[in-house]
């Protein structure tokens, strides 16, 4: 592993000199050093990132349409209040998911790809185990926390009855220490596919059990409302039912998991019985653990902790402004402008997610070339899908918004939406950047960069509070958070890489294409909704009419203009998987 002193720029790598001299030593699985000629033929680690890295975002998308479109029965069924339950006792659960298992992933992602490297086949044996001990205790740890810990987080967050929410989320985060788990392991072996199928099937689960859990429940505090002479419990009931559903979810995840485990035995036995490497002691793999874990953990959690200081001073100054009754419902309303969010920089996510292992075997493999590769088309790849997701967000908002959540809050989350569409293109940048730092063995970097992105982002928050911008200080504030990150991060990976990103294929080109799209698809949908006969919205909604076809066309005036204006190479062609589907035979080999 990288340590954080050491420098990657030219010239210090030996696989530069290997290259130079026609011949490349690496180590055979007895140990023995071996020779191969140099030079890299075919297509390379950015090919394999974004291979990985589409299928991954293309399965979040599904997995955050799912979520999305069963949340709007679910929203019918427990109401904006009880949607406001649910957001914030996720908002908790999440954090303490974030120490507990959500960075086990990728941090034992990284391991497992430097031993495979290496391949000591018993010392994964070793890890594996060691991670499943350690899983446990956090997970039965922080199990206990928020069960015995309900009731007073949920009176510091202003909403009480988000207790009841928050015990139904509890064992959930037991669960998810295992399931973490073996998702670091498979993605460690290079195979993502049984985390994009694994996060499908935990979302089905989730969604069937969630809905009928929480109309189950919803009528057990319509009871109780009658009961108690109040109208809370029916939501806060309501919510409860939804969270049962993520347990159920992450349960069948797992135990899917367990299944392609067991059916992968015999080849681990094989390789156990080649391997002649000593394994480490369990002392030294729990602290190599730690090592790799710890920096990785405190980075998620500063990072994703902004939610719950948004929650907490929001519920706090709105009280103090005494402009508090409208706070859970807007807080709610918050809760759909991020599930929309969130679906864009899935891409993003994904490929951080790809581009840890890929670049953590470059650089133990001193490969140069492949390190830059791989940097060049995580971040190419990226902004190729952010930046017109966020045009898009902009543009559609209003017919996004009439079509999936029609309702009294419609308008405040148009202005959301259209607030926040930036924040789209600065999370995904701020999210891979960071999984380039942490692939390359820049550890500790990322997490100085979310302390001080999290402290300004909180004084600059609590300012906006105060001075009456209420909800809409919430999204400006995390957009500025996502821009200092993007810039540390970037300013990092210069530094230590001397690496020259194509400023204008990778940020120009795309952000002209998606202005054009915009305009375009803006224009047309206020025009069909006003052309649109009453004869035709009366058989189907004018908002379904306008929204879907013009995402298609959009995305189809985007692809033709990056062809226009040439922003892509005859590498490009071969580079970009699924990508090279859109680019013109001109610009092929």
């Amino acid at each position: 592993m990288i340590n954080e002193q050491k420098d990657l720029r030219r010239p210090p790598h030996r696989r530069d000199r290997a290259v130079a001299s026609g011949r490349i030593k690496s180590r055979s699985a007895q140990g023995k050093t071996i020779e191969r000629p140099a030079g890299r033929t075919g297509r390379g680690l950015g090919y394999r990132l974004v291979y990985q890295g589409v299928v991954l975002a293309a399965v979040s998308i599904i997995v955050r349409l799912i979520g999305m479109m069963y949340r709007i029965p679910l929203i019918s069924i427990i109401g904006y209040e009880g949607n406001g339950y649910y957001t914030s006792a996720f908002s908790v659960y999440t954090l303490l998911l974030l120490f507990s298992s959500y960075s086990m992933p990728i941090a034992l992602s990284k391991i497992v790809s430097e031993d495979l490297t290496a391949h000591r086949y018993r010392n994964i044996s070793r890890v594996m185990k060691a991670a499943l001990l350690y899983a446990t205790v956090m997970g039965a740890t922080f199990f206990l926390i928020l069960w015995f810990g309900a009731e007073p987080m949920a009176m510091l967050l202003r909403k009480p009855f988000s207790k009841f929410v928050l015990r139904a989320l509890a064992p959930s985060l037991w669960l998810m220490a295992y399931l973490s788990v073996m998702r670091g392991y498979f993605q460690g072996s290079g195979d993502m596919i049984p985390t994009a199928v694994s996060q499908i099937l935990e979302q089905i689960v989730n969604a069937i059990v969630s809905l009928l859990v929480a109309k189950l429940f919803y009528h057990k505090g319509m009871i109780a409302n009658r009961l108690y002479e109040t109208t809370d419990y029916g939501f806060a009931f309501g919510a409860k039912g939804a969270a049962v559903g993520t347990g159920a979810g992450i349960l069948v995840a797992f135990l899917f998991f367990v299944m392609l485990y067991r059916m992968g035995a015999w080849r681990r036995n094989r390789q156990l019985r080649r391997d002649e490497t000593e394994p480490d002691d369990y002392r030294s793999i729990f602290a190599r653990l730690l090592k790799t874990l710890l920096p990785f953990l405190f980075t998620v959690v500063i990072y994703n902790s902004a939610s719950v200081i948004d929650d907490f001073l929001y519920g706090n100054v709105m009280n103090v402004l005494g402009t508090a009754e409208k706070l859970v419902a807007e807080w709610g309303v918050y809760g759909e402008y991020h599930m929309l969010f969130n679906i864009p920089v899935a891409m993003a996510s994904a490929m951080s997610l790809a581009v840890v292992p890929g670049l953590t075997r470059a650089v133990n493999r001193y490969d140069r070339q492949e390190m830059e590769n791989g940097i060049h088309y995580a971040l190419r790849a990226t902004m190729l899908v952010a930046i017109p997701a966020g045009v898009g967000l902009l543009a559609l908002a209003r017919p996004i918004v009439m079509l999936l959540f029609p309702g009294e809050q419609m308008e405040l989350l148009i202005r959301l939406i259209r607030i926040g569409s930036a924040a789209t293109i600065c999370y995904s940048f701020a999210v891979v950047t960071t999984g380039i730092l942490l692939g390359l063995g820049f550890l500790v970097k990322p997490l100085v960069h979310s302390v001080i992105a999290l402290l300004l982002h909180t004084i600059v928050l609590t300012a906006l509070l105060f001075t009456g911008s209420g909800i809409y200080g919430v999204v400006l504030a995390n957009i500025l958070f996502a821009v200092l990150m993007s810039a540390m991060n970037m300013f990092s990976i210069h530094k230590h890489t001397q690496f020259r990103q194509d400023i204008a294929r990778t940020y120009v080109v795309p952000a002209v294409a998606a202005g054009v799209m915009g305009i375009v698809v803006f224009a047309l949908s206020e025009g069909m909704q006003r052309c649109l006969p009453t004869a035709v919205t009366k058989i189907w909604p004018a908002e379904a009419i306008c929204t879907i076809p013009m995402i298609f066309f959009g995305a189809w005036i985007y692809v033709v203009f990056l062809n226009l204006l040439k922003d892509f190479t005859a590498e490009d062609a071969e580079q970009l998987p699924f990508f090279n589907k859109f680019i013109w035979r001109r610009y092929r080999r």
